[in-house]
């Protein structure tokens, strides 16, 4: 956005209005606010708002800026995506977004009717809730101690026992590919490889609407209200939204459009495994929680939720996945220096059943009494294996010296350890100097992972460069390396690709070899070239395989650059460098498209 823009936004924002969005301001002056700080705690009012020169000072944390600023500490987010929120807020049309290209036009086109399409499939799930057929749906939202507000608030729906209707009424607003690339129908491949006949994917189910952050529905969870179907086959419980242009599973956290203002307030969030388990803690009170919708928790979950907090507190049932689940989990927030704690919950109870069944107050104390991540994982190992025999100190020390090896911090770690060791009455000296020995064994697994022979994408194109000169499957591997040096350049067999395809082979290829790792390498490669085990020279011509090979080599490397892209984008974020953050951001959206495309 350009700068006139967001001059043209800031002068007509009421940062009044803006702020007390926010917090509550009283007047206390002729032209001042003032209010209970939200950047630190306090019980008396320090934070002021000057209406006339449109900006915001704490007399105590020494907080200031003007709206955008405000706003982008509020949501942890970009100054443009600030900009973007303010204007909102004030109603002031955004300027039309220019494309890069025609491609990236259609795309944004499609983004932008796919939420509109989620947001009509959203209304006619809430109407469809309350049609007669959907009397059984009521019924068990009842029975689950789901009241009216709550219906509203989540927005819950039903999805009708039929294939055709839903299509049949959105297909009168969206054209057809759109409906295809929703995510809320199925099709049938045709014997001539064509796409069939569309039919709605949710049907005689309840239905919760996947917010992104923006409080936008981008996808749908459906629970079945059968457990089987007419001919006596078993229906999957919950049934999900595919992974979308709008919608990627790992990077979307249930309720976060609601919880993040909890999470800000309390500093700490609330992370449990289901909707039903997140809706009932929100609506009994606990308003900073947010759920992974059954998913393994990732990476981008991690991230996303370091934006708000850096503390956790994990309530996963209690049933062997549910303790997996919360290992993977401890172990992603821990290596991102979270403060981790664990809710056990009487009973073995889940926190729907616990909320509904003991109350909000039994569960509050729970909650105040969560086990830090360490103790639980000592009670969780002395659970696993049980006893006190030298054997089962040894499985339960390896189960925990991952976790303690994964933490940053080295007096945590040591902590960590010397707890350990008491709980496992295992001698301390002995344990740090196990924790030294798999510190060491970490460095040593690196290397020799290094030193690892070729994969067969590499021995294909090893194979390929040392036949002559004119043939083709030879002249398209060393065209494409030449050009693409970054394909390979971190690959075992780096220097013998190189070396093989800036010159043809000599008439004994291994005096093309430029050290003796590499002649070994390509001693190795030629000597199994026609073993049926390892080539498939049977399926495929050479030149085919090379194809492949370095199809998955340029995937291979535009993976690796979207990972490093991540890491910048979020310290660029970080550091507020918007024109970096520009820039990367665009970077990664056309490795994204390329990927897609792969």
């Amino acid at each position: 956005m350009s700068d006139n823009f967001a001059q043209t936004v800031k002068q007509q924002a009421d940062i009044v209005r803006i702020i007390g969005d926010y917090i509550k301001l009283r007047k206390s002056g002729a032209q001042n606010y003032s209010g209970l700080c939200p950047f630190h705690k306090e019980k008396t009012g320090s934070f002021s708002v000057n209406a006339t020169h449109n900006y915001f000072y704490c007399f105590g944390c020494h907080e200031k800026g003007d709206v955008f600023t405000f706003v982008m500490k509020m949501e942890n987010i970009s100054f443009p995506e600030a900009i973007r929120v303010v204007a909102t807020k004030c109603g002031i049309p955004l300027p039309k977004r220019e494309f890069s290209s025609p491609e990236e036009a259609r795309e944004a086109g499609l983004r932008r009717q796919l939420i509109d399409i989620h947001e009509v499939a959203t209304q006619y799930f809430e109407a469809g809730l309350k049609s007669a057929e959907a009397a059984r749906a009521r019924e068990y939202l009842t029975g689950r101690g789901v009241n009216a507000e709550t219906i509203a608030k989540f927005r819950i729906g039903y999805a009708p026992d039929d294939f055709n209707h839903m299509r049949e009424q959105l297909a009168k607003h969206f054209p057809d590919d759109v409906l295809r690339a929703s995510g809320l129908f199925s099709a049938k491949e045709q014997s001539d490889g064509s796409p069939g006949q569309l039919y709605a994917r949710f049907r005689k189910r309840i239905t919760f609407p996947i917010a992104n952050e923006q409080g936008k529905t981008i996808a749908f969870t459906a629970r079945a209200l059968d457990a089987q179907d007419e001919k006596g086959r078993d229906i999957a419980k919950y049934l999900n939204s595919p992974e979308t242009p709008l919608y990627t599973k790992g990077q979307v956290l249930f309720n976060l459009d609601k919880a993040k203002a909890g999470m800000r307030a309390h500093d700490f969030a609330l992370l449990v495994e289901g909707q039903m388990d997140c809706i009932s803690v929100y609506m009994a009170g606990v308003q900073n929680v947010i759920a992974t919708s059954g998913t393994a928790f990732t990476e981008m979950q991690v991230r996303l939720l370091s934006r708000f907090t850096k503390r956790v507190v994990i309530n996963f049932d209690p049933d062997t996945a549910g303790a997996n689940a919360a290992e993977k989990s401890i172990s992603l927030l821990t290596e991102e220096d979270f403060e981790v704690k664990v809710i056990t919950l009487e009973g073995g109870l889940d926190p729907d059943r616990f909320v509904r069944e003991q109350g909000i107050q039994a569960y509050m104390a729970a909650l105040r009494t969560a086990k830090r991540h360490s103790d639980y994982l000592i009670d969780r190992a002395r659970h696993l294996f049980p006893g006190r025999t030298p054997d089962a100190k040894v499985k339960a020390l390896n189960f925990l010296l991952p976790h303690i090896r994964r933490m940053p911090n080295r007096i945590q770690r040591d902590e960590f350890a010397a707890d350990a060791a008491q709980k496992l009455t295992i001698d301390s000296a002995i344990l740090r100097q196990e924790l030294k020995q798999a510190a060491a064994q970490r460095v040593e697994s690196v290397r020799s992972h290094s030193q690892d022979p070729a994969s067969e994408t590499e021995r294909v194109l090893i194979r390929a460069l040392v036949l002559p000169e004119h043939d083709p499957a030879r002249a398209l591997a060393a065209e494409q390396l030449i050009q693409h040096p970054e394909w390979y350049d971190s690959l075992p067999a780096a220097a013998l690709l190189e070396s093989l395809s800036n010159a043809p082979a000599p008439p004994n290829p291994l005096d093309a070899a430029p050290d003796q790792p590499s002649r070994a390498l390509l001693a190795h490669t030629l000597q199994h070239a026609d073993d049926p085990d390892t080539a498939s020279s049977n399926t495929q011509s050479m030149t085919e395989q090379v194809e492949n090979a370095l199809h998955t080599l340029e995937r291979r490397q535009l993976e690796r650059r979207q990972r490093e892209l991540r890491t910048l984008i979020a310290e660029a974020d970080r550091r507020g460098d918007h024109e970096m953050l520009t820039k990367l951001t665009a970077e990664k959206l056309h490795i994204d498209r390329k990927l897609r495309q792969h």
